[in-house]
């Protein structure tokens, strides 16, 4: 479903500033992996899910997605077949909008849009079911504007949104890190059903190596741009984070201690 051949990027190139992002990059992920990525600060993750949602070029290598050479599409045009959710809760949604005609909107995603009413009668009645699903009481709340909701109720709604039309990719990126320890666990819990469901093909980018350990069938751990492990099936099943952490030291032969979010 994913396939990066060679993918390459600075920033800042050939200044004082220069950063080697990502160093060629070969990852092929099936279809229904739930992939979980980790990495110390600047180990390239965020940049990694950039690369592949199309919010910048790779400066060299391929990027495949359902078979599709996307290389050089723009991000709009990948919509079609990629959501995303991001770490800040403010994302995702247009707070002055309703919360109905947010997932109008997100119903009409990679689609072509024309002159007509936003919200029919037959959508409310399924945003209505939708929302139930949630458990949040958001199903009897669709004209409030999306801005009165709390941070752990408008990222259960941005999942929702994000998934509504089944993308091929999923993209999480620290969707959760902004959110207090119990939220934060709504919020993952929501998503590993919403995921199962669906059987979507998902990368989630986390700090908490409990939770990449804990979540996915798939574990990826990033370092100065390149993959350092990449660990599934059984090998993943019985991790511990102490496991991880001595992998990584015998990998690398040096210490995460500095990245103190990675022991979380």
């Amino acid at each position: 479903m994913i396939g990066l051949n060679g993918i390459v990027k600075y920033f800042h190139r050939g200044s004082v500033n220069e950063v080697f992002a990502l160093d060629n990059i070969d990852l092929q992920i099936e279809e229904g992996d739930f992939v979980t990525v980790i990495g110390s600060n600047g180990a390239g993750k965020s940049t990694l899910l950039n690369c592949i949602a199309g919010g910048f070029f790779p400066d060299s290598g391929k990027i495949l997605i359902n078979s599709q050479d996307v290389t050089a599409w723009p991000e709009y045009k990948r919509a079609k077949l990629i959501s995303r959710v991001f770490q800040d809760p403010l994302l995702g949604t247009c707070p002055s909008a309703t919360i109905e005609q947010n997932m109008a909107l997100a119903s009409l995603r990679g689609k072509k849009r024309g002159l007509a009413r936003g919200v029919k009668s037959r959508d409310r009645d399924r945003f209505r079911e939708e929302l139930k699903q949630l458990g949040l009481g958001l199903d009897k709340r669709l004209l409030d504007k999306v801005g009165l909701l709390s941070g752990g109720q408008r990222q259960a709604l941005t999942m929702l949104m994000a998934t509504m039309l089944r993308p091929d990719v999923l993209l999480l990126d620290e969707h959760i890190a902004a959110l207090d320890p119990k939220t934060a666990n709504q919020i993952l819990l929501l998503t590993q059903e919403i995921v199962k469901q669906s059987k979507l093909t998902t990368l989630m980018i986390t700090h908490n190596m409990k939770h990449a350990i804990s979540f996915g069938n798939r574990l990826i751990m990033l370092h100065q741009g390149g993959i350092l492990l990449d660990l599934k099936g059984e090998e993943k099943k019985n991790l511990t984070v102490k496991d991880l952490l001595a992998q990584f030291y015998k990998t690398q032969g040096e210490e995460l201690a500095l990245d103190s979010l990675l022991l979380n």
